[in-house]
């Protein structure tokens, strides 16, 4: 309930029954003004919902004046006797639709232009939209949003206090390191030269909380990451950060199932009480994504065994050199037409493929297709049989190298879900990915690099693996996934200062260059660290996700410096940009 302020007793939604017959005053913004054969009606709208007034000349002139000069988003004040509404004037889709008040005063507090873009209308240019983000919050949907992100927050906060968690901020400008993404770097004024970094997240000063003593650490952290956009990650992000000692992989995992637990009941979903658990090589294998959407089958197969023993060369030239090849069955399209079936080819191609087969199976029972002549009979009936196939259905695949394979495979996958109408928008899917690759290879970088960040665990069993076989390596590191989305990320950390030295070395890094970045890291592992781990949520795509909308950009940065601030940062620049 609102507390009550000197400009008003009760927020516009608030306003009920029980107050029928008491004084009251409401301020907010006119959502819609109606003149009605000389009664004019007005939707009065705050945070709080929407509430009807009335004017009637006839009962009070000198309101009925100024309710004839408001326009849409006008803001104003009113003051008056709660009433209920005539039987024929209810409105049901309204809390407050059975009352109004006809105002015995009321005040213009400000005017508006006409906005740039009508309020709640689904078709407005996006831009056009983050250009007035200030109009745009007062859209239901938008403000919805914020009140869910704010709901969320609070049972994050409550529920990790609950659990015994210090909430602790991490400096801001800090050393720049090499953790994956590229760092945001601000030049020091009073330093000539030098440049801090933004943290692309708080991972290096929780391990020392961790260190320190704190044992159970969170914080609701902004993260910044100087990387190409994409609609799900921009510049700067908020994670809900969080590392625990003397806890394992499933210690972690317990206690962020109970998180979301308190975090989905929100929104009406009680998540299960033991959420699936599936390694990275079967959610690859099985699905070309480690973030599988498991609201709908259409599951990859391998066929590669079959191509062996064929004669497809090509394909097992591809084989040979360490590739894969993997095939999915799409039911009932068997009746595409060529140019679909090209159409899908192109496809493939956008996503990354050389090329994409296919095996037509007619509703006669027959097969067509330019790849059986490389196949004997019993091999065709094999690769039928595996991909459990059937009239009307038609298997594609692809053979390349196993990233650009479950790449395009996991992509056409979703296509198809989609375009099939198979993934239902109102089920929920969490699912555990568990035992990530340690490394993976950089053609960028031509070595080896972290696939989650260098403080990650290296599965004792693949340890001597990191400098004989890499690739092979796997790492004590999870993420949760709900509908095929990245919730969340994290690991059991690295306590042992050798083992950390390994992994830099693993990595490329010298003596030198692991002492300059993370010296003063391996440091104090030097002075008795516990075993500890953590996980970071995506906030911000919690919501989004929650909320079935998405995040957007919120403000027109970045933009230009003046000549002036260059030159207080001892800055020049040497293109010339518009």
């Amino acid at each position: 309930m609102l507390t009550k302020t000197s400009m008003k007793t009760h927020g516009c939604g608030e306003i009920t029954k029980n107050e029928i017959g008491q004084e009251v005053t409401v301020a907010g913004w006119v959502s819609a003004v109606r003149d009605l054969g000389g009664i004019i009606f007005v939707e009065l709208r705050d945070k709080s919902g929407v509430f009807q007034l009335v004017s009637d000349p006839k009962k009070n002139p000198e309101v009925y004046d100024i309710f004839q000069k408001l326009r849409d988003e006008f803001v104003i004040k009113a003051s008056g006797t709660v009433t209920i509404r005539p039987d024929e004037t209810f409105n049901d889709k309204l809390p407050t639709g059975e009352i109004e008040v006809y105002p015995t005063s009321a005040e213009i507090l400000s005017t508006s232009e006409v906005l740039p873009f009508p309020l709640n209308d689904e078709s407005v240019n996006e831009d056009l939209r983050l250009k007035y983000r200030y109009l745009d919050i007062r859209q239901e949907k938008v403000l919805n949003c914020l009140k869910l992100r704010h709901e969320i927050v609070k049972t994050i906060r409550n529920y990790l206090n609950s659990q015994n968690f210090l909430e602790v901020e991490t400096p801001v400008l800090i050393k720049t390191t090499p953790e994956g993404a590229r760092d945001y770097l601000v030049p020091s004024r009073v330093q000539p030269g030098k440049f801090y970094a933004l943290p692309q997240s708080p991972q290096i000063f929780k391990q020392l909380l961790m260190v320190g003593g704190i044992e159970r650490y969170y914080q609701i952290a902004r993260c910044f990451r100087d990387e190409d956009l994409r609609a799900d990650r921009q510049p700067e992000f908020t994670q809900v950060d969080m590392e625990m000692s003397f806890v394992e992989q499933q210690d972690i995992m317990n206690m962020v199932e109970g998180l979301l637990r308190e975090v989905f009941r929100l929104v009406d979903y009680e998540i299960p009480e033991k959420i699936p658990v599936m390694t990275y090589k079967e959610a690859m294998d099985k699905y070309g994504s480690d973030r599988p959407d498991l609201r709908f089958g259409l599951e990859l197969f391998d066929i590669g065994d079959i191509i062996m023993n064929s004669n497809f060369e090509i394909i097992k030239d591809t084989l040979k050199k360490g590739g894969i090849v993997r095939a999915i069955k799409i039911p009932g399209i068997a009746n595409y037409s060529r140019k679909e079936i090209d159409d899908l080819t192109k496809l493939a191609i956008s996503f990354g493929a050389k090329a994409l087969a296919n095996i037509i199976y007619l509703e006669d029972g027959t097969a067509k297709s330019p790849v059986l002549k490389f196949l004997t009979e019993e091999q065709a009936q094999q690769v039928k049989d595996r991909a459990g196939a059937k009239a009307g259905d038609v298997i594609f695949f692809v053979a390349d190298k196993p990233k650009v394979t479950y790449d395009v495979m996991g992509r056409f996958r979703l296509y198809f879900g989609d375009k099939l109408g198979l993934i239902d928008p109102n089920a929920h899917s969490l699912l555990w990915v568990v035992d990530f690759p340690m490394f993976e290879y950089s053609e960028e970088d031509n070595r080896y690099v972290s696939v989650h960040h260098p403080f990650t665990m290296p599965n004792l069993e693949d340890i001597d693996k990191m400098e004989s076989d890499p690739e092979h390596c796997r790492s004590i590191a999870y993420d949760i996934v709900y509908n095929g989305n990245e919730l969340g990320g994290g690991s059991v950390r690295i306590h042992s200062s050798e083992i950390q030295k390994r992994v830099f070395k693993a990595l490329g890094l010298s003596d030198e260059e692991t002492q300059e970045k993370f010296g003063f890291m391996i440091n104090a592992f030097k002075y008795g660290t516990p075993p500890h781990a953590g996980l970071a949520l995506g906030l911000d795509r919690v919501v989004a996700l929650l909320a079935k909308t998405n995040s957007c950009l919120m403000t027109d940065a970045p933009a230009l410096a003046s000549e002036e601030q260059l030159r207080e940062l001892h800055l020049r620049l040497t293109t010339k940009v518009n």
